[in-house]
């Protein structure tokens, strides 16, 4: 390529990849002091779950449910703050809001699917066992 085609574009750093060293809309790059921070909440909010079921420390099994399930968000937002750098600043907020959106979706979807099968259950007409053994193949 000629300098005349090149439009000035040999005072930008490169990567060696072709890519810019701007224009990433403000996504921050994990330091290694970020990642460590990372890794060792990740492993404290893995390793206080497992001692709760193998010591049985709570005692009952679905308040335990509970709290690891409270540890598993704590980990998955760890995970998204530390490991894929996700804020409300990262590429102009979209990846929040796409976030946010896809929780949506999912939560309607749950509540639906959740809500329907209830509905199923409770409207569905009680067969007595001598139709259950004519409907039997």
């Amino acid at each position: 390529m000629s300098a005349a085609t090149d439009h000035g574009h040999g005072a930008h750093a490169h990567d060696g990849h072709g890519h810019d060293d701007h224009g990433h809309g403000g996504a921050s790059h994990g330091s290694l002091k970020g990642y460590i921070t990372g890794f060792v909440l990740a492993a404290i909010l893995t390793a206080i779950p497992f001692w709760l079921v193998m010591t049985n420390a709570i005692g009952n099994n679905q308040t335990t449910g509970l709290v690891i399930m409270a540890f598993a968000v704590v980990q998955i937002v760890v995970h998204m703050i530390y490991f894929l750098h996700m804020n409300t600043k990262s590429e102009s907020g979209w990846t929040f809001l796409a976030l946010v959106f896809t929780l949506t979706l999912v939560v309607i979807t749950l509540t639906g699917s959740i809500w329907v099968m209830y509905h199923l259950n409770n409207n569905m007409m009680p067969m007595s066992p001598a139709d259950m053994k004519h409907h039997m193949p």
